[in-house]
């Protein structure tokens, strides 16, 4: 499953392991037992989490492949409980067209200080925001790229580059911690572009794991549009 996200950006499920009958079956180990016919499980499924009793759900692992900004990785790379192996500026070329061009201004939001908001400017502006902002990252990779002609190391002329460049990381996370990321990325106070790949992944886990997301979903019912 790869779902493309924002200009040039994608997540994609590169592996998965376990699902809701592997956190029945986890949880039930402690008796000996096992399923029990799917209105059992997912009756188990809604007592471990409306009660906290997240461990079996850290049986279920996935892998994704991500591409996007680099400032929503180093927000990405904040949820510590999961592993990340990203592509290296040290040893590989940046593309010259590689990078994000927001199509709309958004602004300080008053009542939330960390967040933003649609600016309610004329299409003139929202084109003109992102041609100011298309001008400074094309400088800053020609800059790049004249360091790299006069013979400057990789590791060394990347620091020029701006936050809008795209990267590209693996995301190795199981479902507890996935469900976290995804009630602080998926919640309305979150950075729109995070945003946006934080539903994508909830739309991959809505479809490997659907009794779990259902439940996860009547229980943290504000983060976010629902889509299954």
């Amino acid at each position: 499953m790869n779902l493309p996200v924002l200009d040039r950006g994608f997540i994609r499920l590169a592996d998965f392991m376990g699902g809701d009958l592997t956190v029945v079956q986890t949880a039930r180990v402690s008796f000996g037992q096992g399923a029990k016919g799917e209105e059992q499980d997912r009756k188990l499924i809604r007592y471990l989490l409306a009660h906290g009793h997240e461990t079996p759900f850290e049986q279920s692992v996935f892998q994704f492949h991500v591409k996007c900004p680099i400032f929503v990785a180093r927000q990405w790379f904040r949820h510590r409980w999961s592993s990340f192996n990203e592509i290296s500026g040290r040893y590989t070329v940046f593309p010259e067209d590689e990078y994000y061009i927001p199509d709309r201004k958004r602004v300080k939001e008053e009542k939330n200080k960390q967040g933003s908001a649609l600016a309610d400017l004329p299409e003139e502006e929202h084109r003109a925001f992102g041609e100011r902002i298309r001008d400074a990252t094309e400088r800053a990779i020609a800059a790049y790229r004249a360091l790299l002609d006069e013979g400057t190391a990789k590791e060394l002329a990347r620091i020029v580059l701006p936050l809008n460049m795209y990267t590209q990381f693996y995301w190795s996370v199981n479902a507890r911690a996935l469900m976290n990321f995804l009630r602080l990325r998926c919640d309305e106070h979150a950075q729109h572009e995070i945003r946006l790949y934080a539903e994508a992944a909830r739309a991959i886990f809505c479809e490997k794991m659907p009794w779990t997301a259902e439940v996860f979903d009547s229980l943290w019912p504000g983060n976010g549009d629902r889509h299954h």
